[in-house]
């Protein structure tokens, strides 16, 4: 796990400890990938705590089973969530990170829990329009392909043990994204920000207004960078991400 990060109170976040920050936003990470996707954010924000989420089945939860489906993710969640929901809080969810971040928040209000503030939603169409995936369609080579390519571009060079680990990951993980389906819209009663990579070759803008049928509130918000830029908290994002407090 990157330094500077602890568990803390259950494996399912990764926080820095300690904090006495008055709010708190929720991370969820893309398929393939773990709590270490936002192991740059808490140096570059630090008027709210960061913690990501960590899905069991990678990282420092290898050796767990993996969760299935994303309704069985956010099911497991709610309950080790609770006891940080004691301050203003907000999910992030980039890609399809964005999926079970949103089933959470419908299982939060469905057990009359607290809500996030704000749910942004980053580079991914609405649940009902999740199958326009482009990574979907792909075969294992291809996977591996864009694994191998996603790696490079974060300055590593990928090794094939690194392949394969990611490998076995990434693809429980594309079959959870496969099976998924919501087939109507379901509003939920928090404010949706929706972030689009002006760079994102994957994901267009009108790929992005379905989310409007989901919040009374939702905000579709333009952002400078590439699909994968947020891993580096660049400043427009991170503004945003503190503006709802």
């Amino acid at each position: 796990m990157t330094s500077g990060f602890t568990t803390a109170t259950s494996p399912w976040f990764v926080r820095l400890r300690p904090t006495d920050h008055p709010a708190r936003i929720f991370c969820f990470p893309f398929s393939g990938s773990g709590a270490s996707a936002f192991s740059a954010w808490p140096a570059a924000i630090d008027d709210v705590e960061v913690c990501p989420v960590q899905f069991p089945g990678r990282e420092s939860r290898m050796a767990e089973p993996h969760y299935g489906t994303y309704e069985n993710l956010a099911a497991g969640l709610v309950e080790p969530l609770v006891p940080l929901l004691d301050r203003p809080f907000a999910f992030f969810g980039h890609c399809a990170g964005a999926l079970p971040a949103f089933e959470t928040v419908v299982r939060l209000a469905e057990q009359g829990l607290p809500l996030p503030d704000r749910l942004f939603v980053s580079g991914q169409p609405a649940p009902h329009e999740a199958s326009r995936d482009r990574m979907l369609t792909m075969t294992e080579s291809e996977l591996r392909t864009e694994l191998e390519t996603f790696l490079r571009g974060r300055g590593i060079q990928p090794r094939p043990d690194m392949i394969d680990m990611g490998m076995a990951v990434l693809l429980r993980d594309h079959a959870a994204a496969g099976e998924y389906r919501r087939a109507e819209p379901v509003a939920v009663p928090c404010p949706i920000v929706v972030l689009h990579w002006r760079d994102d070759s994957d994901v267009s803008l009108d790929d992005l207004e379905g989310w409007r049928q989901y919040s009374d509130s939702v905000d579709i918000r333009v952002v400078d960078g590439g699909h994968y830029d947020f891993m580096n908290a660049p400043e427009e994002l991170r503004e945003l991400l503190t503006s709802w407090r």
